[in-house]
């Protein structure tokens, strides 16, 4: 039984550098990126949805590949502004028993076993963040960017924060932390909010000025 469990996890090890390898081969292709979070629930008719089509049109007219997380919701949307814009559109899948599935408008798609790899290849080779509403998924990625830019694992970009509205709470939620001087209070200026999809492709253009 225990030989068993080695061979398990020593075969997973090469299914995991399959993982690596595979993204990164797409990802050398499709620079310059820019990646955009979001909740998978929201449907077509949503304003945040709309607004996520429109991003993504206009960020693959700029020359960037949109990538998401390839699922529906906010992911669709951005994915589908890139596409019906003749520009490259890349969803990372996960592979999960519930309510991700591929959209289908993705140039390119990559299925992934792994959180871990999936956020690698997020945050690898992209120019700019663009975090819509969502849930848990959303603020797990929105958290693992700000951690690697803040401990300076990865170089500043925009990381870009849409509708105040929805994120005001979370600005207070992080104002506490600086108050209690668990951050510091330029740690805060790694995040740009914009209430317009307009400032965020001005925000991003100007990043790469």
């Amino acid at each position: 039984m225990v030989k068993q469990i080695e061979n398990y996890n020593s075969w997973r090890v090469f299914r995991i550098m399959a993982e690596f390898v595979e993204g990164f081969e797409v990802l050398e292709r499709a620079d310059p990126c820019v990646v955009v979070f979001g909740s998978a629930r929201l449907p077509s008719t949503h304003r945040t949805y709309k607004d996520a089509e429109k991003l993504g049109k206009l960020l693959a007219k700029r020359g960037y590949t949109v990538i998401t997380g390839g699922g529906p919701g906010v992911m669709e949307a951005a994915n589908k502004g890139a596409f019906e814009a003749k520009g490259k559109s890349v969803g990372f899948n996960i592979r999960l028993p519930f309510e991700q599935k591929p959209n289908p408008y993705l140039t390119v798609k990559l299925d992934f076993d792994y959180f871990f790899i999936r956020k690698c290849m997020f945050v690898h080779f992209s120019k700019a963040f663009v975090v819509f509403p969502g849930g848990f998924g959303t603020m797990d990625e929105f958290f693992d960017v700000i951690t690697l830019m803040q401990t300076e694992k990865i170089e500043r970009r925009p990381l870009i924060v849409y509708d105040k509205k929805y994120y005001g709470t979370l600005q207070k939620w992080l104002d506490t932390f600086v108050e209690a001087g668990m951050i510091l209070p330029e740690d805060l200026k790694l995040i740009t909010y914009a209430n317009s999809v307009e400032r965020i492709v001005k925000v991003i253009d100007e990043s790469q000025e």
